[in-house]
Parts: C-alpha cells; sequence; structure tokens
C-alpha cells in the first residue's frame, strides 16, 4: 500500500474519533494492554513525561520535549489531534515519523489489527510507542488523548505527570462536574511518582491532593509559585502565561528526579519551541497586511482567552470561524467580540456543526456575519474584504485550522 492508502486503511478499519466522535471512545485498557504485550511491551523500554489537561496539555507537552531537546536529548512526542497529516503525531527531535514507517507497521501487524480490533487512536499510540523504542530515545514526551485513567496512553509509568488545568469537555466520557472531570485526569497520577498541577481550583484542587496523597506521589501545584523571570517563548498566544508557569514547575519537578537541564536548554527551547517540535496552530501568524492568524483553541475553556486577545486588538476583525457539534458552542459564540465580522463556516468532518446552524446561533447572540459551507470561500471573502491594516482570524476547531494550514501550504 502507499502511505495514503494505509491512512484510509486505517480510517475504515478502526474507529476514529475525529471522524465519528464519542462513538469511537472505548473505555478502558484492555485492548492496549493486549496491543502492548503482542508487541513485546514498547512502552515498558521508554522513560517519559505524560501530560494531560482541558486545555494547553498539547502546547505544554510540545515546550517540555523542545527544553529536552535542547539540553540533547534524543526525544521522542506523541501528540493528538494532527493537524495536516497524520505522521505530525509521532516525532523525535522535531522530525515526523517516516510514512514508511507508517506503512511496514501497519503490513507487519495486520492480523494483529484484526483481532483486536483497536480505535484509531489505540493503534497509533501502539505505534508511536514501538517507534521511540525503535529509535532509541532518551526521554518522551506523552500527550493524554482524552481524559486520563481510561486513556491509551495511561498504560505508561512517567518519570512525572504533568496535568494542565481543568475545564467543561467530552464531558459525555468524562462526566458534567469539574470533580468528574478532575478525577479522570488525576488517573494518570502513578503511585510514587510526582504530578505537577497547572491549574486547580475549590473544585478541582482537592481531588488532586486526595488521589497524589493515596498514592504518595508528591504535587506541585504550578500557580503556588512565584517565577521572577518567565523566559521569552515562540508561542505568543495570552493563554500561553499559564502554560509557560507549568512548564518552568515540571522542569523543577524533573530536575528533582536527578535530570539534568540546564537554564540555557530551558531558554533555548521556549525561543524556539515551534520550530524545534514543529508546533502549529497556537496563535500562529501566517501573514502580514493583513494579519492572518489561526488558533486551535476549540472549547469555551480555552476560547475564552483566545476571544479576550481578539477583542483587544484595536484593528478591524474578520472572523473565520467553524466548530464541531458536540463542543459548547451555545457558550463560546457568548465569548466572542462582537465588534468583528464573521464568516461562518464548518470543518470538513462528519462531526462539523452546519455553517447555517453556527450562523443562526451567533446571530442570536449579536454576531454579524455570512455563512459558507466551505472554508475555502469563506476564507476568500474574508481575505478579499480585509484592508491591509486589518486583522483575518481562523478558528474554532483543530479540523477547521488544519484545513487552513493545509489550504495555506498549497496556495
Amino acid at each position: 500500500m502507499t502511505y495514503q492508502q494505509t491512512i484510509d486503511y486505517l480510517y475504515a478499519l478502526t474507529p476514529a474519533f475525529e471522524r465519528i466522535g464519542a462513538a469511537a471512545y472505548k473505555p478502558g485498557l484492555g485492548n492496549m494492554l493486549r496491543l502492548m504485550d503482542a508487541l513485546g511491551n514498547p512502552h515498558k523500554t521508554l522513560r517519559c513525561l505524560h501530560v494531560a489537561g482541558t486545555n494547553g496539555k498539547g502546547s505544554t507537552a510540545h515546550m517540555l520535549a523542545a527544553i529536552l531537546q535542547a539540553q540533547g536529548c534524543k526525544t521522542g512526542l506523541y501528540t493528538s489531534p494532527h493537524l495536516v497529516d497524520f505522521a505530525e503525531r509521532i516525532r523525535v527531535d522535531g522530525k515526523e515519523v517516516e510514512h514508511d514507517y507508517i506503512v511496514d507497521f501497519v503490513e507487519r501487524y495486520d492480523d494483529l489489527i484484526h483481532a483486536v480490533r483497536p480505535s484509531f487512536f489505540e493503534l497509533a499510540t501502539a505505534m508511536a510507542f514501538c517507534y521511540f523504542r525503535d529509535m532509541q530515545t532518551d526521554i518522551c514526551v506523552i500527550e493524554v488523548g482524552l481524559g486520563g485513567r481510561l486513556d491509551s496512553t495511561n498504560v505508561i509509568t512517567p518519570l512525572l505527570s504533568v496535568i494542565t488545568n481543568i475545564g467543561f469537555d467530552h464531558t459525555a466520557q468524562l462526566g458534567n462536574t469539574l470533580e468528574s472531570i478532575a478525577r479522570e485526569k488525576a488517573g494518570i497520577i502513578k503511585q510514587g511518582i510526582p504530578v505537577v498541577i497547572g491549574e486547580a481550583d475549590r473544585h478541582t484542587r482537592p481531588v488532586f491532593e486526595a488521589v497524589a496523597s493515596e498514592r504518595h506521589s508528591l504535587i506541585t501545584f504550578a500557580q503556588d509559585i512565584d517565577y521572577d523571570v518567565i523566559p521569552p517563548c515562540q508561542l505568543t498566544g495570552d493563554y500561553q502565561r499559564k502554560n509557560l508557569r507549568t512548564v518552568l514547575c515540571a522542569v523543577d519537578a524533573l530536575r528533582r528526579e536527578g535530570i539534568d537541564i540546564e537554564p540555557r536548554a530551558v531558554a533555548e527551547g521556549l525561543l524556539h519551541v515551534c520550530d524545534m517540535t514543529g508546533l502549529r496552530g497556537r496563535w500562529q501568524i501566517l501573514g502580514t497586511g493583513p494579519l492572518i492568524i489561526c488558533d486551535t483553541g476549540h472549547n469555551a475553556h480555552g476560547l475564552k482567552y483566545v476571544a479576550r486577545q481578539l477583542g483587544a486588538m484595536p484593528q478591524n476583525k474578520h472572523i473565520v470561524f467553524g466548530m464541531v457539534a458536540d463542543k459548547d458552542y451555545h457558550e463560546v459564540l457568548r465569548l466572542m467580540p462582537p465588534d468583528a465580522r464573521y464568516y461562518f463556516t464548518q470543518p470538513d468532518s462528519p462531526r462539523a456543526l452546519k455553517a447555517a446552524k453556527l450562523t443562526a446561533e451567533a446571530q442570536s447572540v449579536g454576531l454579524k456575519g455570512q455563512c459558507y459551507e466551505k472554508l475555502a470561500d469563506a476564507l476568500t471573502d474574508a481575505l478579499n474584504n480585509a484592508d491591509k491594516r486589518d486583522v483575518v482570524f481562523v478558528g474554532g476547531s483543530n479540523y477547521l485550522v488544519g484545513e487552513f494550514l493545509a489550504i495555506n501550504k498549497l496556495s
């Protein structure tokens, strides 16, 4: 099979959350443990950091990976979802897994895949662990896919667990209270393994403290620590300030575990995180005159910071916006700046919130704009209508931003 045929085959064979949403979610680690055993338990050969959280876990994982790379460690990085190409999910020292490796893996283990019937994410996770083992990585940063306790990545025993924050997302799988969501994410806290919590409140802090105490895990809350100097970072979104504090706290925790991380590695990794790891879509500037920005914020907990930063910009704003139907779009739309011109569209995904419905919901809360079934048409009009001094923003969904980046690459 070619690479594209292999990816199409995986999507057709294994249920993927990106395509069908909650129906692809397989709670429990049974499938993963079967896969790991059949593959020689590659996860047991890896030294890992484990990163969970409602928002910011991707940025945090990339920053930690960049710092470790700058320190000279051969660093694996596993994240999801991808924006343009599946290979983005699995990297070593910022370089994506080779397409030939993916094709060979699927062909070699086709019988196993049919026997176990894993989800798309379970199989991707197993592939990542095998790749990191085969590449003889020094250390890996593993981002949780969904939740924590029952997530496919939770077969690892890390050097450090990191939980960025808790907000309302994936409530059908994780529960509809902050406490229940915190309990699920606290599931990555392991016996005797330290944990760093980025943000907690009166609802979630007691949950984290109770689980850490039960598991004899040293717990540190990043929000309780005052850092005199926050190094400059290539990620410029306002929301990254809290992620930066979490990363610095995690670095301190790793040092306590005997991992040498020099200040210069922290400074270099943060300043060049996107260049070193390939991170895209986080308040990413893709053009000037007009200023073109995209961001993958996709729920109210994350988009409130994006909306605030957009709202504070004095320029005329043209916002190309689309979401998936299982997100809290009612609350999100109330957060968005009312003084912008909107171009409502939809991601190319079966989970998409139809542009017509999004437009009607937005108009009901006072947002003004037009409806476009295709992102390309919305972009064309936004760019044609924008003055050189204006801002064009694309966001609301990982999938919409991925589609935009693919269009931008081809143009």
